[in-house]
């Protein structure tokens, strides 16, 4: 593959994945408006609110750490932007993948939450070191159930570790479609919490710490943020779609079916968001460990059953 190939798809990656996103957050703010019987903003509000804030003052504190303050929005921005080129070019196509991509796209959607623990951290705020901790455990939380959910699906599809096969190839028998189900149901949770939406939103917590770990946050820094976090709500529902649900189709009417794989996901977050209130951060913790990550093993078992290593 030719370099600038390479640069085009990184190009075509982060500027799809940022419009997908800025949509997907339209449509979250549209129906969680409607729930609540309210208007709701227009389709362009997510992307007329980064323009304001990249016009504006970023402030720094004088408490903070600078340096750490406003590179970590950058740093989730660039880990975000290169998972989300490699999931669009395993999708578009699969030829295009690589041996161990699932664990690199692994690897850099983790990176958003630890880049934002340390500027949190960085902020010289106690509201906004309080989000960082809260950040930190339920990143340690989750992360565990997460990547058994994902393992499921390697192990049903083959015991492969390239995006482009797990695309491809369709899961081995009824134990290990069975694992993979139950697997895809605690990715979602997962994701939920990754993604810092209700009920797992106690880093933020507007009405307890102020936004903690962004209360000291402003201007083109803040812009940053808002965009990796709809970029975020684009890459994680699309991930999930390539793992566990054949991809993406770019043929003909089959692209109608990919749109609606992911709305489905994009649905099931949303009406996650408005149908429960925030937990404590020892409930969550609870909810993870002694929960999400038992039944992530069983569904592990189950693939192991269906597909023997």
């Amino acid at each position: 593959m030719s370099a600038s190939w390479i640069v085009l798809i990184y190009i075509l990656g982060v500027v799809g994945t940022a419009v997908v996103g800025l949509l997907s957050k339209w449509i979250d703010r549209k129906v969680s408006a409607k729930i609540q019987w309210r208007v709701g903003p227009p389709w362009y509000q997510p992307l007329a609110d980064i323009i304001k804030l990249l016009g504006k003052e970023t402030i720094v504190p004088e408490a903070a750490r600078k340096t750490g303050f406003l590179l970590a929005p950058l740093v989730g921005f660039a880990a975000v932007s290169v998972a989300a080129a490699i999931l669009w070019a395993a999708n578009i196509d699969p030829e295009m993948a690589f041996v161990g991509d699932v664990i690199v796209v692994l690897y850099l959607l983790t990176i958003p939450a630890i880049a934002i623990i340390a500027g949190g951290a960085a902020s010289g705020n106690p509201h906004g070191v309080v989000g960082a901790s809260r950040e930190m455990k339920t990143l340690l939380a989750y992360e565990l159930p997460f990547i058994l959910a994902i393992l499921c699906a390697i192990i049903a599809k083959d015991n492969t570790f390239k995006l482009g096969e797990l695309v491809t190839t369709p899961a081995v028998g009824v134990w290990a479609t069975a694992g993979t189900v139950i697997a895809f149901i605690v990715a979602i949770f997962c994701i939920q919490a990754k993604l810092g939406l209700p009920p797992f939103d106690m880093a933020e917590a507007e009405t307890e710490i102020m936004g903690g770990v962004y209360v000291e946050y402003s201007g083109a820094a803040l812009a940053v943020i808002q965009l990796t976090r709809a970029m975020m709500l684009a890459t994680l529902p699309i991930f999930l779609v390539t793992v566990f649900w054949g991809g993406f189709s770019f043929q003909s009417w089959a692209i109608l079916g990919s749109i609606l794989k992911y709305v489905v996901i994009l649905v099931l977050l949303i009406l996650v968001k408005n149908t429960n209130p925030r937990v404590r951060i020892d409930h969550a913790l609870k909810f993870f460990w002694f929960v999400l990550t038992p039944v992530a093993v069983i569904a592990v078992i189950l693939s192991l059953v269906g597909n023997p290593l």
